[in-house]
């Protein structure tokens, strides 16, 4: 397939089903780029991704190698989608408002215009209901972002209801098939 996919892997629970679908989309003949947000690694190392994709891991907007152009702007450049999985309210609203205070959001701020921007939700019911994330996922869906999810069960905090991150494998899928 030889696309070129930033995923982007934000501090939700849910962090730790990104690297199956780092994973996938590698196995699906993907060049996939990891970019993790500081909350992120509190759930899981970039070590993972490193092993899973045998790229560096952009986790500080100052992490360069060793190319004159900035990572966050080559990243963006080149990738033909940027998939943020999972997508908390957090991300979702920095990029509804166009804040770009680290790596992950300078990116989404400086995609390519032919790139997708895909977002996989996990938060807590009430967040995603609430109406502010619902104003923001609105604005992001206006100008061509795409949502997946959140599905229904149970949720990490103990509740039940919406707010669960979509299954991995659909993620996958779903991603494959936006950058036909």
């Amino acid at each position: 397939m030889n696309k070129k996919i930033v995923l982007g892997v934000t501090g939700s629970i849910a962090a730790y089903k990104a690297a199956d679908l780092a994973s996938l989309l590698v196995k699906a003949g993907c060049d996939v780029r990891v970019v993790m947000t500081a909350d992120a690694m509190r759930f899981i190392t970039p070590l993972v991704f490193k092993t899973l994709t045998r790229h560096p891991v952009v986790t500080d907007l100052y992490d360069e190698e060793e190319d004159w152009k900035p990572s966050h702007i080559r990243l963006a450049d080149e990738a033909d989608a940027l998939v943020i999985s999972p997508a908390t309210a957090n991300i979702i609203a920095k990029l509804a408002l166009g804040l770009a205070d680290d790596a992950l959001s300078c990116i989404a701020l400086a995609l390519n215009p032919k790139a997708r921007l895909l977002l996989a939700p996990a938060m807590n019911g009430k967040m995603w209901l609430h109406p502010a994330t619902c104003h923001n996922v609105a604005s992001l869906t206006r100008r061509g972002a795409q949502f997946l999810g959140p599905d229904d069960g149970m949720l990490s905090c103990g509740y039940e209801g919406v707010g669960r991150l979509a299954p991995v494998d659909k993620i996958a899928e779903w991603t494959l098939g936006c950058i036909q």
